[in-house]
């Protein structure tokens, strides 16, 4: 990889790639998946000022290619599931470490008519919001954690070499076999251990190695509270390289993992009675020279409550933007199914619109003076599981806080008691949605906040896309009601 103070030119790219033959690139869909193809080093070369065709079909199907059963606009049949314009990002460039080094470069998808984003490009959307403040002399940095559970295959040789490892089983017994009985990479409930790791040395030690060459590098790496489950915080940094970072950690983990016989989990709450995926998000304002804008210069002695006495005035109308906004897109920070299984009363997750400083309970939770230093004031949207689309999670907290800087919306909910029962009847925030069908009505009504901060076409298809999910629900015959009524009723 260049120094990180060298600009990639397409001038520059011949000599960057000379001793390649090929490159990877790849782009996000509305699931936050990366989608992309290997391409050979001349195709690349000729394509990377102007971009190429790529199939619209990413936005037009699920997760699993399954086309929705609603027709969207971006990607139908009525327009040939026609092909989208990729521009590669040749800011992006790094190295696939566990690929041999093969050249990586992410794209963004724009519209071959308009030459704008496409709306749901989750790349294109949040660059449309970190637009918005540059136009002010502004800037956003961000952070992300992400706990994720870790299954293992019986029966897989993790001692050998990787390329003498049986890396099959983990798909053969999926399919063979119920996925609740897919053992654990450990048992027990061991958060922060500096033991357990050592069961797993190689495979431990090898995504956090991974993660660093691969330009998205782990800050924090340790066990957390589940069987098998780990927590890895992002270096925090600009925030559309962080969104593309956590893009990016995923795809470490899942390759690293499958040379092990190992199934990294990202499900928001794959284990009944345990706590969930949390996908928490750390955003903060600053001006041009860095300094942070939610940190007060003097602590205000008049403030209505402590919790905001060292919160600029531009961070307390941030932040009243954000649980204003907050209960009208829950589809976007909890867009599965799943998520609203992680959102439960007394699980460590939060269930309402709520605030406070340093409070882990809420939803948004301040980290200012006097627990942390002024410039890493920021704010911590607790909201999201693993399970969300970072690119499109970061975009939603930028225009709901920005939305409330520009009307400069005052506070008006109290800050959560330290020890109150989250979601009881002292919790003085309204409940979120408890289902993904009700997040959505909720998203897609002509009123909603969404429609105001990303405009209708975005709604639309976005909005589309969980009613895709919804009806698949709704269809769906469970494990649970075959267990509960197959005999008895």
């Amino acid at each position: 990889m260049p120094d990180k103070s060298e600009e990639i030119t397409i001038e520059s790219l011949p000599k960057l790639l000379e001793n390649d033959t090929k490159v990877k690139l790849a782009g996000v869909d509305a699931d936050g998946i990366l989608r992309g193809k290997l391409m050979s080093k001349k195709k690349f070369l000729g394509i990377a000022k102007e971009g190429f065709g790529f199939c619209s079909v990413v936005f037009g199907w699920d997760m699993h290619d399954q086309t929705y059963f609603k027709e969207l606009k971006i990607s139908n049949a009525e327009n040939g599931y026609r092909d989208m314009i990729a521009i590669p990002d040749l800011s992006s460039f790094r190295r696939i470490p566990w690929e041999d080094d093969v050249p990586f470069f992410l794209v963004s998808f724009f519209d071959p008519d308009t030459q704008k984003p496409i709306s749901a490009c989750p790349r294109g959307l949040l660059k449309t919001q970190v637009d918005k403040l540059k136009m002010k002399g502004y800037g956003s940095m961000a952070g992300v954690e992400y706990e994720f559970f870790q299954f293992k295959a019986p029966a897989v040789d993790t001692n050998g070499p990787l390329s003498e490892r049986n890396n099959s089983s983990t798909a053969t017994f999926l399919r063979d076999n119920p996925v609740n009985n897919l053992p654990s990479l450990t048992e027990g409930m061991f958060g922060y251990s500096l033991t357990r790791p050592v069961h797993n040395q190689e495979y431990y030690y090898g995504i956090f190695d991974a993660c660093e060459k691969f330009n998205c590098g782990i800050e924090g790496w340790h066990t957390e509270s589940g069987p098998g489950v780990f927590e890895a915080a992002l270096s925090f940094g600009e925030i559309q390289q962080m969104a593309d970072k956590a893009g990016l950690f995923k795809l470490v983990v899942k390759s690293v993992a499958t040379k092990f016989g190992i199934t990294p989990c990202f499900m928001a709450k794959p284990r009944q009675g345990l706590p969930g995926n949390s996908g928490h998000m750390h955003v903060s304002i600053v001006d041009k020279d860095g300094k942070n804008l939610f940190a007060r210069e003097e602590k205000d002695t008049e403030a209505e409550w402590e919790d905001i006495a060292n919160l600029s005035d531009l961070g307390r109308h941030f932040l009243a933007g954000l649980l204003d906004g907050l209960p009208d897109i829950m589809p976007i920070v909890a867009p599965t199914v799943n998520s609203y299984k992680r959102l439960v009363e007394n699980f460590w997750a939060p269930v309402t619109v709520s605030w406070g400083l340093e409070h882990r309970a809420a939803s948004i939770r301040l980290i200012a003076p006097p627990t942390s230093k002024p410039g890493a004031t920021r704010f911590e949207v607790r909201v999201p599981g693993a399970d969300a689309n970072p690119f499109y999670v970061l975009s939603a907290i930028l225009a709901l806080g920005w939305r409330g800087v520009e009307k400069k919306m005052e506070l008006k909910q109290k800050p959560l008691g330290k020890g109150q029962d989250v979601g009881g009847k002292a919790d003085p925030g309204v409940r979120l949605a408890k289902s993904l069908k009700e997040a959505t009505e909720r998203f897609m009504r002509p009123e909603s906040v969404a429609r105001e901060v990303f405009g209708d076409e975005f709604v639309e298809h976005y909005g589309g896309t969980r009613e895709h999910e919804i009806r698949l629900w709704d269809e769906a015959v469970t494990d649970w009601e075959i267990r509960r009524y197959i005999e008895t009723v």
